[in-house]
């Protein structure tokens, strides 16, 4: 028995979406459920895959099934196609198993020639409407079939129309629609050195190629690369009789939402156009009238709307947008779908659609993708300025929100203007940890260099400022202080805005807006909570952060990366002089000062996070990171100092290293400097007693050896913590509790997690370490090449924005496993950039992990995503 590749709508439903793509699924539903549906068939989604294993042809196996279906079409309609006495006109419409608005191709009218015009203008009495349709479908099928550009068309109509004074397309008399006719003819031959074909079979076939090759179209792949699409399902086909709209005034076409699609308010939503056909209403060629305003042109048809909509939602139990036609007084349902909507008004439909007992709280909560949640929690550009905008560069959307300000190049200039009330855009090649304080004063941060998971990308993201990296359009002279994009030279103190969550970069100002947190959100954050299992916590250095990551609902630090806290103006020189130390007495003298700075930070963080769980990473980067690279700011702290500016470069010099990542950082600084571990551990053991104290609470902190792949590695390390730990209790008169734990970002580590877990109390999975030693690729240096591999099939994501289940999956799998095996009660979490990824959390979940931490500002989503994964895999 031969496959099956075209379905009438009543072969059809729902459920077959994969089949029959959205559009044909629900054409089918609509038309099983008693609703009036032009009739129609599909061509599926797999004979678009046999169309591109063909060469792009249709195998004769579809053409014999398109033949039959036609030939269903014509009795139900009881026309014929390319008949000249009752003639069959269709629409051609494409419809993937996702929703993809816009991003291919329909033709309308297909059928009619020089000889069914003819017939259509007599049948309906109306010859101008005939000739209106047929120049309708010649422009439609040149361009979508033909590809010849829509404006050669559009200037002769606007011709036309100037000539004989007429403003809308509707004031074109019969003659002047049948010279236009002859005009777009002219166009092809001209274009194409062919005649438009007349046979309707020829032009159906041509339509069905044309429709299956827009599924590769540019602007469709872009789409499905925004929307994590798969490229390899294909779309369908709508093959569907025509009803026409603009046949006279008890006729018309229009689009409707069952809910407000920006603010979620049960209440019809749309707009119509008597006398018209659907890409009127889309194009915006004229302005449409309000959907209520049906109610007084034509009450009985709205009446019957209102209830179709009514019908439909119902059915469907989600907002619906529904395309619709009236035809000489009848109404007729062309299309529906679950609607598009702004993320407010997705959650206020979720939760009033529980609320009226529509659906169920599981539906509602499966119902919100967990990346929209970002707009909510940063600011955004004010709509009503953006069609002033100008486009810059685009880069890569690293950190969601949107700011606007003047360019500076470094971050003490930042700093500078910042606190003169300046609104500042740092813009950098790439940042590094000294540029930590600019970052702060910054509204948002630009950089050349560097991709999704780059340090800008990291440290913007946990303190929800709005970044674009990567962006390599833009050549950045920090010397200068300019930065030129073609022929767009910016110089410092110029105005840029930048688009975080679309990596878009603009010239000039554009007006932010802050975002609001509705009751809605609050009510599905909770919802959420109770099914989630697996626990969210927050990497954060500041109390700022933690405050922020309290507010979204974070439940504890899964990381705090002490170096952040070295950079502030009054510690870097004091970090310097410790790392320049010839002498361990010299050293322990610099930590002995730096001692009480860390204490405070740590205290500031027990105070703010009360009784919460609270992770503090020992010292990890590479020391040269905190020594100063330009010339003028080494003369400097040799002039500080009082050494010699060649003596201190080559200590700097003797402290760079060919591959920081892979070199002397980590616990291994703790192994060469036993005594900086020991100053971090009296700092948190010490702050934790005295807040204890302070706030009769009870802290339990979790100190964390970073990059630990040798147990006796981490046998070393952890015995001066747990000497220090214990001399400061004593010397305090504590019986206070601690854990001690490790990082597992090397695959050795992941290997040995059976070794490993026998000195640990609890493991971090760091992901973004993990990823880059499994892979081989520097993570600041991917976005050079990742977006090739993602273009050219190589990779279907970005491993440092969703975890390689794979490779890197199975070492988590393994670590987890095996250090489990060792000590049952292993707590297990990740504090990789992956811990806010909604599609890496899901993994997570299916892996075992108590929890998973993230930026403050992605806490909701990793809440919301926690919870999906328990439902999604019940």
């Amino acid at each position: 028995m031969s496959k099956k590749y075209v379905y009438s709508f009543e072969e059809g439903n729902a459920t077959m979406k994969s089949v029959l793509g959205g559009k044909g699924a629900n054409l089918a539903e609509m038309t099983n459920i008693g609703l009036p549906v032009p009739p129609g068939f599909t061509v599926s989604t797999e004979a678009c895959t046999v169309f591109y294993e063909n060469e792009k042809q249709l195998s004769e196996e579809i053409l014999v099934q398109l033949q039959e279906k036609l030939e269903v079409l014509e009795k139900q309609t009881g026309k014929k196609f390319g008949d000249k006495e009752n003639p069959l006109l269709v629409s051609v419409r494409s419809g993937a198993a996702f929703s993809m608005p816009g991003m291919m191709d329909t033709i309308l009218n297909l059928g009619m020639n020089d000889h069914t015009v003819l017939t259509v203008g007599q049948k309906t009495n109306n010859m101008r409407f005939a000739y209106d349709s047929y120049r309708r479908f010649i422009q439609m099928f040149s361009d979508v079939v033909l590809e010849i550009q829509k404006y050669k068309f559009e200037s002769i109509l606007d011709i036309y129309k100037e000539k004989n004074g007429c403003k809308d397309d509707t004031e074109l008399s019969v003659e002047n629609l049948k010279d236009i006719v002859e005009e777009f003819k002219n166009i092809v031959r001209k274009e194409k050195g062919l005649d438009f074909p007349e046979s309707p079979q020829e032009q159906l076939i041509l339509s069905i190629n044309a429709v299956f090759k827009s599924w590769n179209n540019p602007r469709a792949k872009a789409y499905r690369n925004l929307n994590d699409i798969p490229h390899n399902i294909g779309t369908a086909v709508n093959v569907q009789s025509m009803v026409f709209g603009n046949m006279g005034d008890d006729c018309g076409t229009g689009v409707a939402f069952t809910r407000n699609p920006s603010t979620g308010e049960k209440k019809l939503y749309g707009e119509f156009l008597v006398n018209a056909q659907g890409e009127d209403v889309v194009a915006g060629i004229r302005t449409p009238k309000s959907i209520d305003e049906l109610g007084s042109v034509m009450p009985e048809i709205f009446k019957q709307f209102v209830e179709c909509a009514q019908l439909l939602e119902d059915h469907y139990k989600d907002m619906q947008d529904i395309e619709f036609t009236i035809e000489q007084g009848k109404l007729y349902m062309l299309q529906t779908r679950n609607g598009k909507r702004t993320v407010h008004a997705g959650l206020r439909a979720a939760v009033e659609m529980v609320e009226e007992g529509l659906i169920t709280k599981e539906q509602a909560i499966l119902r919100i993708q967990p990346k929209q949640l970002d707009q909510l929690l940063h600011p955004n550009f004010d709509e009503k300025t953006m069609e002033q905008a100008i486009p810059l560069a685009q880069g890569l959307p690293a950190s969601p929100g949107a700011a606007t300000g003047r360019v500076f190049f470094n971050a003490e200039d930042v700093v500078r203007e910042s606190a003169n009330g300046e609104k500042v855009i740092l813009v950098r090649r790439e940042t590094s940890p000294e540029d930590i304080e600019g970052m702060v004063a910054a509204q948002g941060i630009l950089t050349s260099r560097g991709g999704m998971t780059s340090h800008a990308a990291v440290v913007a993201r946990g303190m929800g400022k709005c970044c674009v990296a990567g962006c390599e359009s833009a050549k950045v002279d920090e010397e200068l202080k300019i930065f030129i994009i073609g022929n767009e030279r910016i110089e410092e103190g110029d105005y840029i805005s930048l688009d975080g969550s679309t990596g878009k970069v603009y010239k000039g100002s554009i007006k932010t807006v802050e975002p609001e947190l509705s009751g809605h959100f609050s009510i599905l954050m909770e919802w959420a909570d109770k099914f989630r299992t697996i626990g969210v916590r927050t990497n954060a250095d500041t109390p700022r952060d933690a405050k922020a990551a309290l507010r979204f609902g974070a439940e504890g630090i899964g990381l705090c990366r002490t170096e952040h806290m070295f950079f502030d103006e009054e510690r870097i020189p004091v970090v310097r002089r410790m790392i320049l130390s010839e002498t361990t007495e010299q050293r322990i003298a610099s930590l002995k000062l730096l001692l009480p700075m860390q204490k405070s930070d740590f205290k500031d963080l027990y105070t703010v996070m009360e009784e919460k769980p609270v992770t503090v990473r020992l010292l990890d980067p590479p020391l040269h990171e905190f020594l100063p690279t330009e010339e003028k700011d080494i003369v400097a702290l040799a002039k500080d100092f009082e050494i010699s500016i060649e003596r201190l470069k080559e200590t700097i010099h003797s402290l760079q290293e060919i591959n920081p990542m892979l070199g002397h950082r980590g616990c291994r600084l703790a192994v060469t400097y036993p005594e900086i571990a020991q100053m971090q551990t009296r700092a948190i053991i010490e702050a934790a007693i005295e807040v204890m104290k302070e706030q009769n609470t009870t802290i339990v902190p979790e100190i964390m050896i970073p990059l630990v792949g040798i147990k006796s590695e981490l046998d070393y390390v952890k015995s001066i913590v747990v000497s220090t730990a214990e001399q400061v209790k004593e010397e305090m008169g504590s019986s206070i509790e601690y854990l001690v734990g490790t990082m597992i970002e090397i695959p050795r580590a992941a290997l040995l997690a059976d070794e490993i877990a026998k000195e640990t109390e609890f493991f971090s999975f760091g992901t973004n370490d993990l990823t880059q030693m499994t892979y081989g690729f520097s993570r600041d240096d991917a976005g050079k090449f990742i977006s090739e591999y993602k273009e050219k099939n190589i990779m279907p994501d970005d491993p440092f924005e969703s975890v390689d289940q794979d490779g890197v999956g199975k070492l988590i799998e393994l670590g987890v496993k095996l250090g489990r095996t060792t000590k049952p009660s292993l707590k297990i979490g990740v504090c990789g950039e992956h811990g806010g990824d909604p599609k890496s959390i899901e993994f997570f979940y299916k892996t075992g992990l108590d929890y998973v931490s993230c930026s403050p500002y992605r806490v909701p989503i990793a809440r919301l995503a926690a919870a999906q994964a328990v439902l999604q895999n019940k």
